[in-house]
């Protein structure tokens, strides 16, 4: 029964991200735009990362010459791709919004490549062109349908922030140690979203009512803290690429979410188009899997 728990630890990290559409919707709802949503989930889990890594006896200084990695991986990745995905969320189909932002082992695919060298072989190009197609057809753009292309490019940037954040990580995991990184990237996201998140209106906004406080409490706890410290541990007993499939179950949660509980469509070319994005996935994870499970080593 023990061998199987990593696999449910990521399983289970990859449920509690995909069911972020509930929060995200709940706190629209309330008021909130997707700047203050972002806001509120980085400054409820910067704190719980921060305490963590104090216990953990992590060493927190940071040499002023990294600054930029972590300006890189909390603002630049975290913050934009919130803003981004919460937005997309909204304004189209949660369904749709997950999915979208898992084309970023695409952008990783293709920055890795510009940036470390990587090679692009035929199962990287096969697993680009299935995102592609798998994009054309869970949006709706061969049908014509209400996802609009703003929308549709604010999809796709969330996955290209979140793609980022592997490429900023990097270089900060050469120095730091994963906690280092974790805590002092959520804090330099809180910090970054201060500007940009009213945050006198939206604390007001988030203690109005039991319900919406609980709503902020349960997207940087439940979908942000609980989820990172259930992948990290299975993470560390398992391999990269098999970790990276089963988490993959996220973009499933979120599609059969929107689909049964929001009543989102449920044509066949989107449900195609998912599962091409889901088998892109599946495709990378290979194709990285014998580098990541080296360097585990």
């Amino acid at each position: 029964m023990k061998k199987h728990l990593p696999a449910a630890a990521v399983i289970g990290a990859g449920v509690l991200w995909g069911i972020i559409s509930l929060f995200i919707r709940g706190l629209s709802a309330a008021g909130f735009d997707p700047m203050q949503i972002s806001l509120i989930r980085m400054t409820t889990a910067a704190p719980i990362f921060l305490l963590t890594a104090l216990v953990l006896k992590r060493d927190l200084r940071v040499k002023p010459r990294d600054l930029w990695m972590f300006a890189g991986t909390g603002i630049v990745s975290i913050v934009l791709f919130n803003v981004c995905y919460f937005h997309t969320m909204i304004k189209s189909e949660a369904s749709v919004a997950v999915v979208l932002l898992y084309t970023s082992p695409v952008f990783i695919m293709l920055l890795s490549a510009v940036i470390f060298r990587e090679k692009i072989t035929a199962m990287k190009l096969t697993a680009l062109g299935l995102t592609f197609a798998g994009c054309f057809l869970t949006a709706g753009v061969s049908k014509g349908s209400g996802l609009t292309l703003p929308v549709l490019l604010t999809g796709l940037a969330s996955g290209l922030f979140y793609g980022l954040y592997t490429i900023f990580g990097r270089f900060a995991l050469n120095k730091y140690s994963p906690m280092t990184v974790t805590a002092l990237t959520f804090i330099a996201g809180a910090v970054g979203s201060l500007p940009i998140g009213s945050p006198a209106h939206t604390a007001r906004l988030a203690f109005s009512s039991g319900k919406t406080a609980l709503l902020c409490l349960g997207i940087g706890v439940v979908c942000t803290v609980l989820p990172y410290f259930l992948y990290t541990w299975g993470l560390a007993k398992m391999e990269s690429g098999k970790a990276a499939i089963l988490v993959a179950v996220e973009p499933l949660v979120g599609a059969l979410l929107g689909m049964t509980l929001y009543g989102e469509s449920r044509d066949i070319a989107k449900i195609i188009g998912i599962l091409l994005i889901l088998t892109a996935i599946v495709l990378l994870s290979k194709a990285k899997s014998p580098e990541n499970t080296t360097k585990g080593e």
